[in-house]
């Protein structure tokens, strides 16, 4: 049998101490308590800090609880996830002048939990609470190739919609090995034919997807003649989609 390891039951302890206590503890106490050197406490209070497990009293240098504790185990609700992306997705539609979705990993689905029109004027339908595809569309890939979830792709039916839709287990693997590696997702007529999307994710600060932003909309208005996205494109909703993230962990 595998032994256990000692840093993280070093760890543990001093979370164990930090939890059992109402007011913030000095390093000094913290290595009496432990029997440890202040040296090798330190080095471990200072990870825990990083990581949100710890925090450490601006006046007094003083070590507490961190609540990053408290959020494991928590989702993000969509309805916060909603509200902080909502000024980014209307700044990426005024200025893309494309229609911004927002959504969020529903079972083999993405459901869209935010719709931006985009701002010509002409007739739209709200799409709020819609369900789409995963694999066939950008939102889908970006948060497919962020996700834990990912490693279920056997799992998914990959029904064929289009002919650029990656209907098979090995080429949608390979599309989110793709997006993961270039940081962002891109469809061309997967879906809709016609119609394209681009997508980057909202990821949690340990880097999963916890939602995704996508502009839509006709091919020829998101690509080039190549099938790359247009010129500043991608800069633009990868933005729009780190400043939501950015909010979101602040709020956390």
């Amino acid at each position: 049998m595998a032994g256990q390891i000692q840093s993280i039951e070093r760890a543990a302890a001093l979370l164990h101490i930090l939890g059992a206590v109402p007011d913030p503890i000095p390093l000094a106490e913290l290595a009496r308590l432990l029997e440890l050197p202040k040296s090798t406490v330190h080095g471990i209070v200072r990870t825990l800090c990083a990581v949100g497990f710890a925090v450490q009293q601006p006046g007094s240098g003083h070590y507490s609880l961190g609540s990053g504790l408290t959020e494991l185990g928590q989702q993000v609700d969509p309805h916060l996830l909603r509200s902080r992306a909502i000024n980014w997705a209307d700044g990426l539609a005024a200025h893309t002048g494309l229609e911004v979705h927002l959504g969020v990993l529903k079972g083999p689905s993405v459901q869209l939990i935010g719709h931006v029109f985009r701002p010509d004027g002409s007739p739209q339908r709200l799409r709020v609470g819609e369900l789409q595809p995963a694999h066939a569309t950008a939102l889908g890939q970006a948060l497919l190739a962020w996700s834990p979830t990912a490693s279920r792709v056997h799992e998914l039916e990959l029904t064929s919609y289009t002919q650029n839709t990656p209907s098979t287990r090995v080429a949608l693997v390979r599309t989110l090995q793709q997006v993961r590696r270039q940081g962002w997702a891109c469809v061309d007529g997967a879906f809709r034919p016609g119609s394209a999307g681009l997508a980057a994710p909202i990821r949690h600060h340990v880097g999963i997807g916890v939602g995704a932003m996508a502009v839509s909309g006709p091919r020829d208005r998101l690509l080039q003649a190549s099938g790359a996205p247009r010129e500043g494109l991608v800069e633009q909703v990868v933005a729009a989609a780190d400043a939501t993230a950015n909010m979101l962990q602040d709020r956390l």
